[in-house]
């Protein structure tokens, strides 16, 4: 019983950890492998072996959690706390999301530098944009990002960050990550050049301040419930939509 209980304390820390659940980094990388031009596709693709991005998609959530990669756990986040603004929160030493897509993108593009490494770069960024766009992963690093927030999805006491990972997600539309690329990704060449501005500072920041108005709106002990999912199944979208459009853009440029 004691091995049991120790293995679903570490499955639920493991899966506390993810962004976005599954079905978000797909579609995220779904819509970017959509957005990409011919250029960058031949790339991604040889870079990848004939793999799609969607494939690893999901990979560095495992991965960060092996003794190879787990130097990439802090990765996955920005923490900024309550009494602190996004300019001047305590940067971690180890990395964040932003550091770490600023690194990993400097890489991929130097083309000197060792095939593997800037494979590895390639699987990384088509993670942590997707972790950008998440906004538990701009939360307090006094509650880890949501995780020591408790809220009811319903009647099942839950996680806040774990809430906007998965289960918001899959409330809002029961759609395959094909689905949703096709139901989502409708805008104009205007409009999607308009969100690919920017760099991956001004897009945390815009997460950041998503995840602001979230603390205010799922105060602890929350029941949240159908209207709750419609108030925030746009954002979800915009967030996911968002996130794949940037990061072909970010492929785009450094394949172009």
């Amino acid at each position: 019983m004691k091995k049991i209980f120790t293995f679903a304390i570490a499955v639920l820390t493991f899966f506390s950890a993810s962004a976005w659940g599954q079905k978000g980094h797909d579609v995220t990388a779904f819509i970017a492998e959509q957005h990409l031009t011919t250029k960058a596709r031949i790339e991604v693709a040889k870079l990848l072996e004939g793999r799609s991005m969607v494939y690893w998609a999901n990979w560095l959530d495992n991965a960060s959690h092996t003794p190879e990669y787990e130097y990439s756990k802090t990765w996955h986040y920005k923490n900024i706390d309550a009494d602190q603004t996004y300019e001047d929160c305590t940067l971690n030493a180890k990395g964040d999301v932003v550091t770490a897509l600023q690194s990993q993108t400097a890489l991929l593009a130097d083309t000197t530098a060792n095939i593997n490494a800037r494979r590895l770069a390639l699987k990384m960024i088509i993670h942590l944009m997707g972790d950008l766009h998440q906004p538990m992963h701009v939360g307090h690093a006094s509650d880890l990002g949501g995780n020591t927030v408790e809220v009811f999805y319903f009647n099942s006491k839950n996680k806040l960050h774990t809430i906007w990972d998965t289960q918001l997600v899959e409330s809002a539309h029961k759609w395959s990550y094909s689905e949703w690329q096709y139901n989502i990704d409708r805008v104009s060449p205007e409009t999607e050049a308009k969100i690919a501005e920017g760099d991956f500072d001004s897009w945390c920041k815009e997460t950041y301040l998503i995840c602001n108005n979230v603390y205010k709106y799922f105060t602890p002990g929350i029941k949240v419930s159908y209207n709750d999912i419609a108030k925030w199944s746009p954002v979800i979208e915009k967030q996911l939509l968002f996130g794949g459009i940037r990061l072909a853009h970010v492929l785009n440029e450094i394949f172009k």
